[in-house]
């Protein structure tokens, strides 16, 4: 018997990290944006302006349901790559956009930070830029699965920019649900 694995055995191998990463990266998306109560359904979110360009909910949740399953099988794909050079700086930063993409929802939808959303935004971009850099040296499919994220990255900040523009002082516009605020 050789120490080599078998083209079905590395695939197994792959299976098991996707089986679990892409799973768990979706749940916590998921569970971002039901904490923070995020979507039209959000009364603070609904009484903003909004840019003309801004799609209609279900596309938010149809695209993020997408987006999470490619950045999971990403991060397997990279994972599975074992002893591979570079790996857990490519690991590390991809973990920290996701981290900032989990926390933005509460940011946005919760808190009404639209600027730091929006800067939020922003280092996502530049981390994932990173991070899909290192990913290509490793595996360029891993590579390759983060443009379409990167893609709608650019497009939630232009979004999210709008918002900002439409809506100075969007903090005070509805109060936070649990607030001592009394509207006359």
């Amino acid at each position: 018997m050789t120490g080599i694995a078998s083209k079905a055995q590395l695939r197994m191998s792959f299976l098991r990290y996707a089986l679990f990463v892409v799973p768990l990266v979706l749940l916590l998306g998921i569970l971002s944006g039901r904490a923070s109560n995020s979507g039209y359904g959000n009364a603070w979110f609904a009484a903003l302006a909004k840019p003309e360009a801004m799609p209609p909910g279900w596309v938010f949740g149809a695209a993020w349901t997408f987006l999470y399953i490619l950045l999971g099988l990403a991060l397997a794909m990279i994972l599975h790559a074992r002893g591979a050079r570079g790996r857990e700086r490519a690991i590390g930063l991809f973990v920290a956009q996701l981290l900032i993409n989990y926390a933005w929802s509460p940011a946005f939808f919760a808190y009404h930070k639209v600027d730091l959303a929006l800067g939020m935004i922003a280092a996502m971009i530049v981390l994932t830029l990173a991070a899909a850099l290192l990913f290509a040296r490793i595996r360029k499919a891993a590579a390759l699965l983060l443009l379409p994220y990167l893609a709608w990255l650019c497009f939630a900040a232009y979004l999210t920019l709008g918002i900002a523009t439409l809506n100075p002082g969007a903090e005070t516009l509805v109060p936070r649900a649990g607030s001592a605020d009394i509207s006359l």
